[in-house]
């Protein structure tokens, strides 16, 4: 009997290798064979197939909100492997799968898993490696929180391209906007990724400080990196002719690590003001859910402004270069400055500033520029008011692909998202308990901000009502000092653009003077965040905009350091109950607050302060109700 189990096993072991081996060959050979590879999952093995538009076009069948299946077919497409070229800061510039992370490792990995899915791709580390002060040996496992559909050897949201025999990386939007479900074997499109561990990947690239204008790496000390002429290792020519020391490289990448290690599993900082205040990566259940982002700051054109916040997370501000016309007003660095401190580490040679060569920064890179149509090295068009920011870009940037009318892309990722549902809970809904907690819903006062058939009224409420922390309402303020008019190109405008493009001035949707002061901190305004949706929050724990209100199913699990600190994803059940319950949200808090790297990022979550537990006259049995009608919202009608 033992006899044949050991060879039962030594079977079993010899099909695994071939199953392995042939993933890795069968990869290898789609490399070779397609330019490029995303994998995009046929409908029957997604768990929320919806397909069909939710939204009528606003306009005629040829205007920008049209939803026809053509639109829908390539927003789709879009939505899992358009890039906008991101590949080329990402790798060129930044290095990020230069390090201890590479294309290789994260390969083998998905190859190893043998066709079965995981929400956490392990993959071992190809070197040894110190970023921010971790150490990291050639073996670690590092947990990247990619999400990898059953059946499939790349990630999702990885778009894997043959360039002269090399292999490149670019990142969709669904590697941050869908999710693979272990329990159902299916991908679910909408939800975030919310093990994503965007900043320490960000962190273990060769070149991370090029992304140093979104984390907490200020001005001060990057003057201070500015060493004395006889210890400078690379100089700049700056606008005014003088010869200016760049910051220590070396030093200057270490800080960054440091910063981009504080953030939490599932977020990510886009802003450009150089504070370190990421948020939880949003769902991409959007319909009815305007304005867009956090701060609601997208609110502009066509889909009621989804279609100026959808080329922006993986687009606009995933290339620095593009910023490189608001660095004195938005960083106060001169722009040669600027530009070396991104170029004095590019992993790629052929963009790596060369102070020997004496030229500038911008002269060096203008001679090898890959998109010289484009303000930086992704594919883009300048806005009409380029480099102003206005309602229609804040980084004064269009997310374009040429070839094609501007815009075409982001407008129908936009259609897109709109047609996406969550699927059902994994709770079981009992129908009665779900009615006694909408009408505990009703009674809290829950109504007031979150109405309407989208349980939201689409408002802006201010940081110093809403009480969470404030850093991020804060953080398009410095915007309005060089603040343009929305103007927009027609949306048959091609890309390359014409010498003449014809313009539009974009709606405002009728947004009041009042939500846009909020939405960009403009004058004495705190600035604020938006009312969210309350459709699928099972899908979409922790939760409030710094995703700090986190708790895990067992006691004791509290905030991020006792959730995903602990390699404990958040419970949405007790997480939520966190959110409504005073003493367990001081627990959270305490744990938060003790964690110095995210006090130093902004992650508290702290705010909303709208109890329904024994302080304000709800039993526990209402505040199960609620919790129970609030995450199987969306299972009525399946």
């Amino acid at each position: 009997m033992a006899r044949n189990n050991n060879k039962r096993r030594n079977i079993g072991r010899k099909a695994g290798l071939l199953v392995l081996a042939a993933g890795v060959a069968l990869t290898v050979l789609a490399l070779y064979a397609h330019p490029t590879y995303v994998y995009i999952p046929d409908r029957e093995h997604l768990l929320n197939p919806n397909g069909e538009p939710a939204v009528r076009a606003a306009e005629s069948a040829d205007g920008p909100e049209r939803t026809d299946p053509e639109t829908l077919k390539l927003g789709r497409r879009a939505f899992y492997g358009e890039t906008f070229g991101n590949e080329l800061f990402l790798m060129d510039i930044m290095g990020l799968l230069d390090g201890p992370l590479t294309v290789r490792g994260i390969l083998k990995a998905a190859a190893a898993l043998r066709g079965e899915g995981t929400t956490n791709l392990k993959v071992k580390a190809e070197k040894d490696a110190v970023v921010g002060g971790r150490k990291i040996r050639k073996g670690d496992l590092i947990d990247t929180g990619l999400d990898v559909a059953k059946g499939s050897v790349v990630p999702l949201g990885l778009k894997i391209t043959m360039d002269k025999g090399k292999i490149r990386v670019g990142v969709g939007c669904i590697a941050c906007h869908a999710v693979y479900d272990p329990a159902s074997g299916k991908v679910v499109e909408g939800p975030p990724n919310r093990d994503l561990n965007v900043g320490f990947m960000l962190a273990l690239a060769e070149n991370s400080a090029a992304f140093f204008t979104h984390t907490g790496v200020t001005k001060e000390q990057i003057e201070g990196l500015m060493r004395f002429k006889e210890e400078a290792k690379s100089w700049v020519t700056d606008g005014e002719g003088k010869r200016t020391p760049l910051p220590d490289p070396d030093e200057l990448e270490r800080l960054v690590d440091e910063e981009l290690m504080k953030w939490p599993p599932g977020s990510i900082d886009t802003s450009i003001d150089m504070v370190n205040n990421p948020v939880q990566i949003p769902d991409s259940f959007t319909l009815g859910d305007h304005p867009y982002n956090w701060n609601g700051t997208a609110f502009a054109g066509p889909f009621k402004g989804l279609m100026t916040f959808s080329g922006v997370p993986n687009a606009q501000n995933m290339d620095a270069l593009a910023q490189v016309g608001l660095s004195e007003t938005l960083f106060g660095l001169d722009r040669e400055v600027y530009m070396g401190i991104l170029l004095q580490r590019a992993a790629s040679p052929k963009y790596r500033y060369d102070p020997e060569k004496g030229s500038k920064p911008s002269e060096q890179f203008a001679a090898v520029d890959p998109t010289p149509d484009s303000p930086g090295i992704i594919r883009s068009v300048p806005t009409p008011v380029h480099p102003r920011a206005s309602f229609v870009s804040v980084s004064g940037v269009l997310s374009s692909v040429p070839g094609h009318p501007v815009n075409r892309h982001t407008l129908a990722i936009s259609a897109y998202q709109n047609t996406l549902k969550p699927p059902r809970s994994g709770l079981k809904r009992n129908a009665a308990m779900a009615a006694e907690g909408e009408r505990v819903f009703r009674r809290a006062g829950c109504v007031s901000c979150h109405a309407g058939p989208y349980l939201t009224n689409n408002r802006i409420v201010s940081a110093a009502v809403i009480g969470t922390n404030p850093s991020r309402a804060k953080s398009f303020k410095k915007t309005e000092a060089f603040w343009g008019p929305p103007l927009m190109y027609d949306y048959d405008t091609p890309v390359p653009l014409p010498a003449k493009p014809k313009l539009h001035r974009m709606s405002l949707n009728g947004m009041s003077e009042d939500q846009i002061r909020l939405a960009f901190a403009r004058g004495d305004s705190p600035g604020g965040y938006k009312t969210p949706s309350l459709y699928g929050l099972y899908w979409s724990a922790p939760y409030l905009h710094d995703g700090g209100v986190a708790a895990g199913p067992e006691p004791g699990q509290y905030g991020i350091p006792g959730t995903f600190g602990a390699g404990v994803l958040p419970d949405p059940v007790e997480s939520l109950r966190a959110l409504v319950d005073q003493e367990l949200r001081r627990k959270v808090v305490e744990a938060n607050h003790a964690d110095r790297g995210l006090r130093e990022a902004n992650v508290e979550g702290v705010g909303h302060e709208y109890w329904v537990d024994e302080s304000t006259g709800f039993t526990r049995r209402e505040q199960d109700a609620l919790i129970h009608y609030l995450l199987t919202l969306h299972d009525e009608d399946k």
